[in-house]
């Protein structure tokens, strides 16, 4: 059961914001399986302890094999490269960039287009430099749709803006508006 919209979030510096004004404004039944990838490297992630005071959903640190389910929200542990594989299910790899900027989101959604069978949504939220902007075009490509935070609205804008540049962006908004335009996305993803 590979066919419910997956959204995958991608932010970095600036990101616990947009992600707390996202998850506060969708409800927890929408069918769409919520992904947050944030591209910190060096120190574990503790969102899927905060998080959970913003949204009635489960929130999971994502393991080796977790299978990807719907009104759920997934978080990317830190250090580590995201897969999905055919069978719908995460796969964590070393990360494929350790020096530099990570490109964590870039790897994820990439994999999506690849073996994902349902929509894709791609929202690139607050943080520095453009991880994630590389992969938009391939999501756009495999008929999904793609979303920038509204950069003035971004604690750090560098990665909506550098999203906004790939030229594969469909839309530019608040993270309250990618909220009300998630759920109207999924609305239509249910009836198609």
């Amino acid at each position: 059961m590979k066919n419910f919209p997956v959204v995958c979030v991608g932010g970095s510096a600036g990101g616990l914001d947009a992600y707390i004004r996202l998850l506060k404004n969708l409800p927890p039944d929408m069918g769409v399986a919520i992904v947050i990838v944030n591209h910190i490297t060096t120190v574990p992630t503790r969102l899927h302890e905060v998080l959970p005071r913003f949204t009635p959903m489960p929130v999971e640190l994502i393991t080796e094999r977790l299978r990807i389910e719907p009104n759920r929200v997934f978080i990317i542990p830190s250090n580590r490269d995201l897969h999905v594989d055919e069978a719908g299910e995460f796969r964590l790899k070393p990360i494929s960039k350790p020096r530099g900027w990570p490109d964590v989101i870039t790897v994820f959604l990439r994999s999506l287009t690849r073996y994902w069978e349902g929509k894709l949504i791609a929202v690139i939220v607050s943080g520095y430099d453009g991880d994630g902007a590389a992969a938009l075009c391939n999501i756009k490509e495999a008929g999904g749709i793609t979303i920038a935070q509204k950069p003035d609205t971004a604690t750090q804008p560098d990665m909506p803006t550098s999203a906004i540049d790939s030229g594969c962006i469909d839309f530019v908004l608040s993270p309250e508006d990618i909220a009300r335009k998630i759920i109207s996305l999924a609305l239509t993803a249910q009836h198609s």
